[in-house]
């Protein structure tokens, strides 16, 4: 019977896994799928601190920022501390980005537009100027998914991790009032805590619980261009309408550019959000409008080609924060979801977060802005 079974393979739940695996904590991680199948496999592994406003989210980013550094330091993560350029089209832009930057309080520059090129000599000209935030960084989030869990089995006499794909969690077993493991298609686990890390799909599961947690799926693709033979781009640069486009409550169709370089030679061009169920059908207009918007930042692109497109879907909570913590509703079960676009660059800390809470430990952010029940009002 191990301590803890956390349902999903994706990085929040490895990270969770993994740090309540060196907490001592015997853990087995279940996933219907492989390992970074669903969400995680289909993102960028944006790291950002610069697209958060002051606030828990902030908090919590800030958080998991140094603790993706101290992971970077193990081998085995391709971990990119590259910093994030975001520049303004106009000086009206220019002067709220100013704002935002200095109201967040962490480090930041900002440039002028003579001085962009400093940063990005690909990058158009015309923009009004930009805020350099050098704490942004790129993790390669189907490799840190993996190295997690295999950290966490190696976790040196702590506490073990067993890692079981290919199982389906169908419901929960209960001790009383509490939860007390889970049944799956290949028989039932026993255990002393149940932590759902599911994403997109965090809501479904909630509800085998008997509780609502308001997740629901939000779109969105990527385009990945022919190898360069050089690298082209610096860091992560994208457009104050990433900003906006992060925090919207639309429904419909929003992008905005962002860019970047991997190590391999491609780049990758988001990002669009629509809300649109689980429908995986490829939009040629949503990938045009991309490809153009990219084009804009950097014109050199407009000589090469994109060799493929993917998509994937954020799991996106109606104010825009995480679910993190024991549901009181049903004591036993915690959750660690509906992160949206920032599960990747949040996964550490919600894992750290969540490790402390099952170990018996007071949390080292106050979890109440993310506690899982914050929705029942609002029914």
């Amino acid at each position: 019977m191990p301590d803890v079974v956390v349902i999903g393979a994706g990085v929040v739940g490895a990270a969770c896994a993994y740090y309540a695996a060196r907490a001592g904590l015997d853990v087995v991680v279940v996933d219907r799928g492989p390992v970074a199948g669903g969400t995680t496999g289909a993102g960028e592994g944006n790291v950002l601190v610069s697209d958060k406003e002051p606030g828990p989210e902030l908090d919590l980013a800030l958080l998991s920022n140094g603790l993706w550094r101290e992971l970077a330091e193990l081998d085995g993560f391709e971990f990119e501390a590259k910093g994030g350029l975001v520049v303004a089209e106009t000086g009206e832009v220019l002067e709220a980005l100013t704002g935002l930057a200095g109201k967040q309080g962490v480090e930041h520059t900002v440039v002028a537009s003579g001085g962009l090129n400093d940063y990005e000599p690909h990058l158009a000209g015309g923009f009004a100027g930009g805020v350099f935030y050098p704490q942004d960084a790129q993790v390669q989030p189907m490799l840190a998914a993996a190295r997690l869990i295999r950290r966490g089995a190696d976790s040196f006499g702590r506490g073990a991790l067993m890692l079981r794909t290919g199982v389906t969690v169908t419901g929960f077993l209960r001790d009383g009032d509490r939860i007390g493991g889970v049944t799956t298609d290949h028989g039932d686990i026993l255990a002393g805590a149940v932590v759902n890390a599911a994403g997109t799909w965090g809501g479904e599961v909630a509800a085998m619980a008997g509780v609502h947690v308001p997740i629901l799926p939000r779109r969105g693709f990527i385009l990945v261009t022919e190898p360069f033979d050089r690298p082209l781009i610096r860091h992560k640069v994208y457009t104050a309408a990433y900003v906006t486009n992060v925090a919207s409550d639309s429904e419909g169709l929003e992008t905005s550019a962002v860019v970047e370089g991997t190590p391999s030679g491609p780049v990758l061009i988001g990002a669009s959000r629509e809300r649109v169920g689980f429908d995986r059908t490829v939009s040629v207009p949503v990938l045009e409008r991309l490809a153009r918007q990219a084009v804009e930042l950097f014109p050199a692109l407009a000589d090469r080609r994109a060799i493929r497109a993917y998509c994937g879907f954020r799991p996106y909570c109606p104010d825009h924060l995480p679910v993190i913590g024991e549901d009181p509703r049903a004591p036993g079960l915690h959750h660690a979801c509906g992160h949206e676009g920032a599960g990747i660059g949040l996964a550490p800390a919600t894992g750290h977060l969540i490790a402390q809470s099952l170990a018996g430990l007071r949390p080292d952010l106050d979890l109440t802005p993310f506690r899982p029940d914050r929705f029942e009002e609002r029914r």
